[in-house]
Formats: structure tokens, C-alpha cells, sequence
């Protein structure tokens, strides 16, 4: 762990301070290592002076979500983890000027609880992501999505803050959204909008259950995981391919080390026990990885981001 003291000039700031904080606890996977600094805003302008000081002062950053498809490294992770827990970041609400139905959420909502009152209210467009664990703002970040659709089909703008503190705010005309990928480079969303429509709520929820049938039938759902492990890969005629079918043929169902295992029920998912080291897991990774190269020649890419010291990340 680094020197405390040189985290001194955070303490004036509008934030809640935590030294060798535990966020390895604070993932999906429910393992790793600490955070030499883990700094929870209070306020927007309490958000904005921390960028501005880490910025000033050369620290990394890095923006924990909902702790979805990532591990941190039992190492730990340096520099400043940035949580949006404060429920200042998880406000939702509508703005229905000139009939329209916006729904403006800061990037800290929970957005399994975003879809169901949205059900609730009638109001479609977000019930293609249920089940989707993820904040709004990870989930604009990483174009989350499946089967049924993306957050950015009816994402209308998105507010970030620049690695400085400015607010930086794009129309969604203004960027570019792809599998799992969006353009945005500032290290932070602080908020997004999106272009709901009015529909009879039995009918949303339906689709909601629906949805929820599917994944539970398809992924193992009650285990402790951190969700996909691989993104889909596309194949030599540009078809996007399952990950979890290549492993699956790669003979990899039951692969375990340690504590961690791939999946029986859907070979993408790596799930974890008792006493399981994210070591585990990032062993497990390279095992797939390797033997699905070595018997399809294709290369996957990590869905799982891994935190691991003197790494800059903001996802």
C-alpha cells in the first residue's frame, strides 16, 4: 500500500476518505485485493474538486460502478478508486416538457432498479437491458447490452466530466457507440438521458419477466460471478459469434483453478466459491483464451476488465 500521507490533500474536499479500503468485496466476483485510496463524493462539486486534485497531483483514477465484469487483483489497485455511492449520483427523473417522456439519471442508478420503475410507470425503451447488472454510468461507458438491445438505442445525451473536473456534455448525435464500446474518453459520466415512450405497464412488465425467464434459464444466474467473461468474437465472415459456444467446443466446461471454475450451465461465465483469489480467475482466463486460440484460431477479448496496480483505468 502507498503512504497515506501523501493522500493529505483529499481530506478538505466534500468527499468520504477510506485508506487500504477492501473494493475487492465491493465487485461481483467478491474477491481481490484493497484500494490504496477509495474516495466517495458527496456532491457534484465535491466530485469535480477531486478530479481537478488528482489531476493536479498526477494520481491515477479509476471509477467503480456496481462492481460487474471486473476483478480487482489481490495485489490491490493504487492511485484514487472514485466510488458514486452517494445517493446525490443515483437520482432519476423525468423532464416531460413539450410531451416528451426523458428520463434523466445520474450515472450511480442502479439500473436493474431504473427498468423496474420505468415498468412500473409504463414507460418502454429500457426493459431490453433487465437483468443487466450494472450503474447507469458503467453501462453507457461499456454500451451494455444483449440479446434484445443496447442502453445507447434510446440514450438521447450524456453529461461527463473531464479528467480536470470540467463538465463535458455530448448530444448523442456527437458519438460513437459499438459492441460493448463507446467512444466517450472522458474518465467520467456523471449522468445520461434517455427517450422513453409511453405503453400499458402490464405489457412492459411482461417483457421485463420475459427477459428475466430467458437469462435465468440460460446463465447461472445464482452463482457469484462477474457476468460474461468474453465479448462475442466475429468470425472471418463478419458474423458476431457466441464466446461461450467457442469454449464450450473448446472442451472447457468444469475448467477450474482454485476456487474458480468455468461455468457447466454457460461456458462464458467463470463462477467463484469459498477461498477463491482473483489469481484464480485470471488463470482461468488464460487457460481459455489460450486453448480456444489453439483449437479455432480465434483470439477473445476480455468483458472482465482486471484492476491491477500501476494501471490507469476508467471503467
Amino acid at each position: 500500500m502507498s503512504d497515506p500521507t501523501q493522500f493529505e490533500f483529499l481530506k478538505n474536499i466534500d468527499c468520504d476518505i477510506q485508506f487500504n479500503a477492501p473494493i475487492g468485496n465491493m465487485t461481483y466476483f467478491e474477491i481481490g485485493g484493497h484500494a490504496d485510496t477509495l474516495a466517495t463524493p458527496k456532491s457534484v462539486a465535491g466530485l469535480q474538486e477531486l478530479l481537478r486534485l488528482c489531476h493536479e497531483h498526477d494520481l491515477p483514477i479509476h471509477i467503480l460502478g456496481k462492481g460487474a465484469n471486473l476483478l480487482i487483483d489481490d495485489t490491490g489497485i493504487d492511485g484514487v478508486v472514485i466510488s458514486l455511492l452517494h445517493d446525490c449520483f443515483k437520482t432519476t427523473a423525468f423532464d416531460e416538457q413539450s410531451g416528451n417522456h426523458n428520463l434523466h439519471c445520474m450515472a450511480g442508478a442502479d439500473l436493474s432498479k431504473t427498468i423496474m420503475q420505468t415498468a412500473r410507470d409504463g414507460m418502454h425503451g429500457l426493459e431490453s437491458l433487465a437483468g443487466i447488472p450494472a450503474t447507469i454510468g458503467g453501462g453507457i461507458r461499456m454500451n451494455a447490452g444483449g440479446k434484445y438491445g443496447s442502453i445507447s438505442d434510446n440514450l438521447t445525451s450524456v453529461h461527463c466530466l473531464s479528467s480536470k473536473g470540467e463538465l463535458v456534455v455530448y448530444n448523442i448525435d456527437e458519438l460513437e457507440f459499438s459492441y460493448r464500446h463507446s467512444n466517450i474518453i472522458e474518465p467520467l459520466i456523471l449522468s445520461g438521458t434517455f427517450a422513453l415512450t409511453s405503453e400499458d405497464p402490464e405489457v412492459v412488465r411482461e417483457r421485463v419477466k420475459d427477459i428475466f425467464a430467458w437469462k435465468k434459464s440460460m446463465q447461472p444466474l445464482a452463482d457469484t460471478s462477474a457476468g460474461c467473461t468474453f465479448k462475442n468474437p466475429v468470425d472471418e465472415n463478419g458474423q458476431r459469434i457466441s464466446a461461450g459456444k467457442l469454449i464450450d467446443q473448446s472442451g472447457l466446461k468444469g475448467t477450474s483453478k482454485g476456487g474458480a471454475s468455468v461455468s457447466q450451465q454457460h461456458a462464458n461465465f467463470i463462477t467463484t466459491s469459498k477461498g477463491a483469489t482473483a489469481q484464480d480467475v485470471i488463470t482461468v482466463m488464460n487457460t481459455i483464451e489460450k486453448k480456444v486460440f489453439d483449437y479455432t484460431g480465434i483470439t477473445l477479448q476480455r468483458e472482465v476488465v482486471v484492476w491491477s496496480r500501476c494501471e490507469v483505468s476508467t471503467t
